[in-house]
């Protein structure tokens, strides 16, 4: 039978070797070095063992020591190694691990265990951090083998990655049981974003509730992310009570998206507190009830309202915008005026503390960051990974948070008038 192929000889070598190009690349130090890792792992549990028994091996104890109660003479002996493969950033190698029986106050033996490389350790905890950290800077559990398989020489597999992710879960369960009684939190931002996750094998949306807050030197911290199946007022007062229950003091200040959800739990918990609605949010709305043509202007005309330099210039140009887009667009000038003083807290605080307060852009970073890190993976496994890869993000320092804007200003009090509302 002849074989017949549409790629010619020369095509078919040259893609031969493009698979092989990187693994035939050879580093004299890194063989050197793996060749002899194994010798030293192997050297530094034998050391353990025999320290342990108080004697190397094919040693005897001395008959004084055990007479004398010497701590280190532990009565015991060898009985022959066990082989266990071990990865780490040095890849991965096959090791003789020493075996030994201890003798106890009962009378009977125990199993030595090395405190070096734990019972079932398959992998180095440097290692692990390798993966979970090529994992949470945006590669899927698949691609993690192929973009690690330099370093661990193909020993990675996706069930590999899932199982280094699990062991966050403890971190994660601390993490959101702490105690919020010691955080000097003057300022909450609240918001809300969507994401896919698989339940019961389909891809469902979900919301995760997210709260930010203030210290006093004007260091943002993440408090609470939760995932939900809305924005519903239940869903956020659910939250609202975790942070409470677990110590979180009334704050000074608020910053809300817009949603009548929030609004309504942050009423019934914390009416009295100052609350500024995001002027982002607000254009948004604005933008939505304008035909297209007149976005521009609307844009123009909202931008010089929210970014003048004083207080006394906000409320002349609010009184302008709604006398203009009465006649223009009624609906603009309704959905401004529906906000009513909220949209205007952040005049009420000093001017340097103006860009920070009157948006929800710090929780947005969060929101937009986590969205690139997820973007290979279409839908995420579960509704409580979602939460968790959102609070890992900030754990493992792949995202920073810096000080509010006007921070050195937080201790001084917020005037006692807002702007006058009347067009």
């Amino acid at each position: 039978m002849t074989n017949t192929s549409t790629t010619s000889p020369t095509l078919q070598s040259e893609a031969g070797t493009t698979v092989d190009l990187l693994d035939n690349w050879f580093d004299p130090i890194e063989v050197g070095l793996r060749e002899r890792v194994r010798e030293f792992i192997q050297a530094m549990i034998e050391s353990e063992l025999d320290t342990a028994l108080a004697r190397p091996r094919y040693g005897r104890r001395s008959a004084a020591g055990a007479d004398n109660g010497d701590p280190k003479a532990i009565p015991g002996h060898r009985h022959g190694h066990r082989s266990r493969s071990l990865t780490g950033t040095f890849g991965r190698v096959e090791i003789a691990v020493p075996r030994a029986r201890l003798d106890n106050a009962a009378g009977k033996t125990t199993e030595w265990k090395s405190s070096a490389l734990r019972a079932y350790q398959r992998r180095t905890q440097q290692a692990d951090s390798l993966i979970a950290g090529a994992y949470l800077a945006g590669t899927n559990t698949r691609r993690v083998r192929r973009a690690l398989a330099a370093v661990f020489g193909g020993a990675v597999s996706k069930d590999t990655v899932s199982r280094v992710w699990r062991k966050v879960k403890g971190d994660w369960e601390a993490w959101y049981a702490r105690s919020l009684a010691a955080e000097a939190i003057i300022r909450l931002i609240l918001d809300g974003t969507v994401v896919r996750v698989r339940l019961d094998r389909k891809a469902t949306a979900i919301v995760l509730l997210v709260v930010l807050g203030v210290r006093k030197d004007g260091q943002k911290v993440l408090l609470a992310v939760k995932n939900m199946g809305g924005e519903t007022s239940a869903a956020w007062r659910a939250v609202l009570d975790d942070l409470v229950n677990r110590g979180l003091r009334k704050p000074e200040f608020l910053i809300v998206d817009g949603s009548t959800g929030l609004e309504q739990a942050l009423a019934a918990l914390w009416g009295d507190v100052p609350t500024q609605r995001c002027t982002v949010h607000k254009h948004r709305n604005l933008l939505a009830h304008a035909p297209q043509r007149l976005h521009d202007e609307v844009s123009a005309d909202y931008n010089d309202m929210i970014y003048a330099a004083s207080a006394a210039e906000i409320e002349l140009r609010r009184r302008a915008f709604i006398r203009k887009w009465r006649l223009k667009c009624k609906a603009v000038a309704d959905s401004l005026e529906e906000a009513g003083e909220r949209l205007f807290t952040f005049t009420r605080l000093p001017v340097s503390q103006w860009k920070s307060a009157r948006t929800t852009n710090a929780i947005e970073r969060l929101h937009e960051e986590f969205k690139r890190r997820i973007k290979t993976q279409t839908v995420l496994p579960s509704a409580e990974t979602a939460a968790m890869l959102f609070w890992a993000l900030l754990a493992a320092g792949q995202i920073t948070m810096r000080k509010v804007d006007g921070w050195q200003t937080l201790g001084q009090k917020l005037a006692d008038e807002p702007i006058d509302l009347a067009a």
